[in-house]
């Protein structure tokens, strides 16, 4: 998964990590997410490549926008190789 900060009209990735045994990532962007709009972008396709499975989704992609940089944001994707569907988490 990649994070990526909307700059002008430009993406500017954040930083790429892997998720944990439990499908998580503790934290993003090194704890300096500042206000903005940012993108995550889910190699959907890559991931069940390394399971040994075929995906007809690739990628899966969320624009969503930062405004209280004190709150902790929960960004949920949950995704099979056929569908994905996400939430604002608590």
């Amino acid at each position: 998964m990649t994070l990526w900060r909307l700059e002008g009209k430009d993406h500017v990735s954040q930083g790429t990590r892997e998720t944990d045994v439990d499908g998580r990532i503790a934290d993003l962007g090194d704890g300096k997410v500042t206000a903005g709009t940012y993108r995550l972008s889910f190699e959907v396709g890559a991931y069940y490549k390394k399971k040994g499975a075929s995906a007809f989704l690739q990628r899966a992609t969320l624009d969503f926008e930062i405004t209280d940089t004190n709150r902790r944001y929960h960004i949920p994707l949950l995704m099979s190789p056929f569908s994905c569907a996400s939430y604002r988490g608590s």
